[in-house]
């Protein structure tokens, strides 16, 4: 049995509670992502998220802007080619590539230009289709059994997806170890710089290989080259259609961005913190369209709500981060885009925002994630007004990640 409440401390009014995922559901993503961060529980999920900081620490994150940039000027100087085909741009896509080639380049020090790279097309569409096979597993009673699964269409798509997909994560792990193959070569890097995700995946496996072999290593890869970004082009998608459809916000964000960059200096991590109308639009974009609509958890023991109800230990709760954002009781007129909500003065409970989900279990890169959209959405709105499609406007489509039935289409206009 399911429950769709918003947020079990929330709605509890007591103090985080450990639920663990929900076994049942999230299994089904197991042979594609493995047991890494989003799936590991109890005191080996812990260590991994006690081993995995270190990697999203400011100091880690300061020059990954410039390469996020660099990332975002490729995309946009694509679209700027696009524009005389003179029709609406459907801008998922070319932002799932531009996130994929920034994490490649952030958290494995991978170089070249991925957004036109035929292997990266590949993986996106593998990441697509086990978007939707996942959730129709789900959904589907007769395909909770593996060796059932299996001997279906949708099961032998899953299986070539899940090989097209570690098959990306094994040539980037390939590569690095590759770099780092002469005795002693870790220790050097460790030495000169800061280490990246992938470095200290792989100074943990050395250091601690008899309990992290090279599944956990490929899980944990796995884990954060889909999550890191799929989300966050979700969450720029749905960002840069919010700003289309109220152009009034859209203007206002340009105007402040113009006043930061204006005379054409490059977005720098102090920049970042110099764009609050900006900002308090990209939070009111993810409370309207949150790029992980839900997760699922067990109940460890048994809740009593405020009113009274109460659930047992054992039981499957699916928080929807979706309804709690358009909750009236929680946000007044909540389909209504008001960036105000997130000024400075405002108060409201730190439970009601969960774009990176709460408590000890949060979104370990949602830094690294507010920081991508920073700057996407300040570099785009440099050098392009945008304004929405009427013909197709986006049907919201919750899968893992928020989607779009039809794709997001937007016209763009190129600025003097």
């Amino acid at each position: 049995m399911a429950s769709a409440f918003p947020s079990l401390q929330c709605l509890s009014g007591k103090k985080q509670r450990p639920d663990p995922k929900s076994e049942g559901s999230y299994r089904f993503m197991a042979p594609w992502i493995g047991y890494g961060l989003l799936l590991l529980n109890g005191q080996t999920w812990f260590q991994h998220r006690r081993m995995l900081t270190p990697a999203f620490h400011y100091d880690i994150l300061k020059p990954y802007v410039g390469l996020m940039a660099d990332s975002v000027q490729v995309m946009l100087d694509k679209w700027e080619e696009l524009l005389s085909q003179n029709s609406p741009l459907e801008i998922f896509g070319h932002i799932s590539l531009m996130t994929l080639d920034t994490i490649m380049k952030c958290a494995f020090s991978y170089q070249g230009n991925h957004q036109a790279d035929r292997n990266s097309r590949s993986y996106l569409q593998a990441i697509r289709d086990l978007n939707n096979l996942v959730i129709s597993r789900v959904r589907n009673i007769f395909y909770q059994k593996d060796i059932i699964y299996r001997l279906t269409p949708e099961g032998r798509l899953n299986h070539r997806a899940c090989q097209l997909a570690h098959q990306h994560t094994d040539r980037v792990i390939k590569m690095r170890k590759a770099q780092l193959q002469e005795e002693g070569e870790l220790e050097k890097v460790r030495s000169k710089r800061h280490l990246d995700f992938l470095d200290i995946l792989l100074f943990a496996q050395r250091e601690n290989g008899n309990s992290f072999s090279d599944k956990d290593l490929r899980a944990e890869v796995d884990t954060f080259m889909f999550e890191g970004h799929d989300t966050t082009a979700s969450g720029i998608s749905w960002i840069l259609y919010a700003l289309a459809t109220h152009p009034e916000h859209q203007q206002r964000c340009r105007e402040e961005v113009q006043s930061l960059l204006g005379d054409g200096a490059s977005i720098t991590w102090d920049h970042l913190d110099q764009m609050p109308y900006t900002t308090m639009c990209i939070k009111e974009a993810l409370r309207l369209y949150p790029p992980v609509p839900g997760v699922g958890r067990e109940l460890s023991k048994p809740i009593t709500f405020p009113d009274g109800r109460s659930l047992p230990k054992g039981f499957l709760v699916l928080p929807s981060f979706y309804a709690l954002h358009h909750n009236p009781k929680v946000w007044p007129n909540p389909e209504v885009f008001d960036p105000s909500r997130f000024a400075p003065d405002s108060s409201r409970h730190s439970h009601a925002f969960l774009p990176f989900s709460g408590g000890s279990r949060n979104c370990i890169g949602k830094q690294f994630a507010m920081n991508e959209m920073k700057v996407a959405v300040a570099l785009t709105l440099l050098r392009f007004e945008l304004a929405p499609d009427p013909f197709r406007v986006p049907v919201l489509l919750p899968r893992i990640v928020l989607t779009s039935k039809n794709g997001i289409r937007l016209h763009l206009r190129k600025l003097l």
